[in-house]
């Protein structure tokens, strides 16, 4: 990957931003500079050895760290309540007369009937054996993230009170995919980077030159919210070119924990992609896809109006119109996703648009990543170029 990550976004001249990575001049005057600190990244020359199809492999056997390929996430939130209390009287009542079992046995009959008709699978009736399944929570579960995000949502015109526009959040995504990619963090990271950074940029404005100070200051509180070994914050800057100190990191850390009111539980589209996924009993190239539908959403800015479970939805139902056009959107696939097909169109029809200009357009750090045969290559499957996907674009139904 020919590219370089330590960027000058730092300026905002942003449109002249430069994204590739170090070359051997740049390494040798970082490895003379490295005396303590980096441990996280190392020497990126020569911890990490890129190939065109955006693979790496380690290669430094000093580093004594877990690779970070291999770590795994901290749980990330605890439930809590949204049922209010209530006061409790001490009003004594009179004993229930008997139940009609009969009733009873005919009201269930009618609801075993109804179920029957509208045809929705039990997605968790194997799984109760499985304590980590939380099969007998995980619909109360989802209903409360689905609370969360709604309680969490982001104006979509926020950007009118601000000093940037939506390009240059763009480009700011786009080299953020490229150090999340370099640092090999979680998925769950950099979604919450950007979540971070709209719900920071919607409550305060922020000017050109600190753009990119949000930005990797999003991705240092994401990384200690999910990962098990997150990037030191010498890391942090280095990757801004020294354009920022560390006290500047930390200071601005601060101010948005405390602009967020420190809420960062507001759900991922991953959450909910998983779950549609196992109720659409997807196999591994429709979820893979459907992840890099929901990527190349971060980016553009016009996806910010929607909740996370419309765009986990809108992707994997793209992704099962490019991969299987004969499976339906099912009833299950309603329940469990909480939206119909009718619903989803109009987003489906603006993630079509954005597959054909991706291929395109100036900012490549999604498609370049999902090109890797990590990601089984997906961002270069026929399907992404076929009639359908121009059909799904041209609908405006």
């Amino acid at each position: 990957m020919a590219m370089r990550v330590r960027a000058g976004l730092n300026t905002f001249g942003i449109e002249n931003a430069n994204v590739n990575l170090p070359g051997k001049a740049a390494t040798k005057s970082f490895v003379t500079k490295q005396t303590n600190g980096r441990r996280a990244l190392g020497a990126i020359d020569k911890n990490v050895v890129s190939n065109q199809s955006g693979e790496s492999k380690k290669v430094n056997k000093k580093d004594t760290r877990p690779t970070r390929g291999m770590t795994k996430s901290k749980a990330t939130s605890s439930l809590q309540s949204v049922i209010k209390d209530e006061k409790i009287t001490s009003t004594r009542v009179k004993s229930p007369e008997p139940m009609d079992m009969e009733s009873v046995s005919n009201a269930l009959a009618a609801f075993s009937s109804e179920q029957l008709l509208i045809d929705i699978e039990d997605i968790d009736k194997n799984d109760h054996d499985n304590p980590q399944l939380c099969s007998i929570y995980v619909n109360d579960i989802y209903k409360y993230l689905r609370h969360l995000e709604f309680e969490f949502k982001v104006r979509a015109d926020y950007m009118n009170e601000q000093e940037i526009n939506a390009r240059m959040r763009t480009i700011l995504v786009d080299w953020l995919v490229q150090v999340h990619l370099r640092f090999h963090l979680l998925q769950e990271t950099l979604f919450l980077t950007v979540q971070l950074i709209d719900r920071y940029l919607q409550v305060q404005s922020v000017s050109k030159s600190k753009l990119q100070l949000v930005g990797v200051t999003a991705m240092f509180i994401a990384a200690k919210y999910e990962e098990m070994y997150p990037p030191e914050i010498n890391d942090f800057v280095y990757i801004t070119d020294n354009a920022y100190s560390k006290s500047q990191i930390r200071t601005m850390e601060m101010h948005m924990l405390e602009s967020l009111h420190f809420a960062l539980g507001k759900p991922l589209c991953l959450h909910f992609l998983r779950r549609n996924s196992k109720a659409g009993g997807a196999d591994a190239q429709k979820h893979t896809l459907a992840k890099y539908l929901m990527e190349l959403t971060l980016p553009e800015y016009d996806f910010v109006q929607y909740d996370p479970s419309e765009i986990a939805a809108a992707a994997l139902n793209l992704a099962m119109q490019l991969l299987e056009p004969d499976v339906e959107w099912s009833t299950t696939l309603a329940h469990y996703s909480n939206y119909t097909d009718a619903h989803l169109a109009p987003i489906v029809t603006k993630m079509a648009i954005l597959v054909q200009k991706s291929v395109k357009s100036k900012y490549q750090a999604v498609r370049t990543k999902f090109a890797s045969s990590k990601f089984m290559r997906i961002s270069g499957i026929p399907e992404l170029k076929s009639s359908r996907i121009t059909e799904l674009a041209e609908d405006d139904s």
